[in-house]
């Protein structure tokens, strides 16, 4: 029978309190034969403010959080010096420490720089959100980056996270944000462009034009914060914005001639 694990959400935002909830499910969710079931985790919840606790979860202190077998930054990235500040003096040895941020180096960084030796730290990036994963995360992808956790503890959260249907993928923070800086940075980017269009349904829309929306739809859905980080804090953004509007020009240009 597997033991009861106690996981701790810091942060019940948009995404924290979604990710909370899915977490709380476990112990009514049974995997495919080939994972085995997954792990009955008790999931507990701060917010630096008040708001509602997630479905299946229950609302604690921040010393009752630090002495969680896990606790998770579901916090912009942007204010994760801030939940770092305030979580580490609570934190007891051997608490294993992760974030949930869409760009992998700054926060990692900031974890390494705060979080004490004696507690593991693991990156994350749950690569959904509630728009995206309305239907379930059976299947979706999760990035995981162990940057500073023995292979048992490293092994032990890669396995609770397959358990749950996710699929884990292992890359370092650096490799996570190159190649995010395109699958997801420019993703936002055109989603707020087309958003200050202010695109509108038609009658006769197309099925391109219609997904169009969705991408609009989803990418909005999400803070302001959140598309402002992404293109703050990933050092390959830049990049990808000269790209495009290099794209951009080029198109104009064939145009023109």
């Amino acid at each position: 029978m597997l033991c009861r694990m106690e996981l701790g959400i810091y942060g019940t935002g948009r995404f924290g309190s979604f990710w909370a909830t899915q977490l709380a499910r476990t112990d009514t969710r049974n995997g495919p034969s080939t994972r085995g079931p997954a792990p009955s985790i008790r999931v507990k919840t701060f917010n630096r403010s008040e708001r509602p606790v997630p479905a299946g979860c229950e609302a604690a202190s921040l010393e009752e959080l630090g002495r969680c077998d896990c606790v998770m930054l579901c916090v912009a990235i942007s204010a994760v010096d801030a939940a770092l500040d305030a979580l580490v003096p609570h934190l007891r040895p051997g608490t294993v420490v992760m974030d949930t941020c869409s760009v992998k180096i700054r926060p990692v960084e900031s974890m390494l720089a705060r979080v004490p030796e004696s507690n593991p730290v693991i990156g994350t990036h749950p690569m959904f959100g509630p728009d995206s994963a309305r239907d379930g995360i059976e299947g979706l992808p999760f990035v995981y980056a162990p940057v500073r956790a023995d292979e048992e503890a490293a092994a032990r959260w890669r396995n609770v996270f397959a358990s749950l249907g996710l699929r884990v993928i292992e890359m370092t923070p650096d490799a996570h944000d190159r190649e995010a800086a395109m699958t997801q940075g420019v993703t936002h980017f055109l989603g707020r462009v087309l958003a200050d269009m202010e695109l509108e349904t038609s009658v006769m829309a197309t099925a391109g034009y219609c997904r169009l929306l969705e991408v609009v739809e989803q990418t909005c859905n999400d803070p302001y914060q959140l598309f402002v980080d992404l293109q703050r804090y990933n050092p390959y953004t830049p990049q990808m914005r000269v790209r495009l509007q290099e794209s951009l020009t080029r198109m104009m240009r064939l145009l023109e001639s």
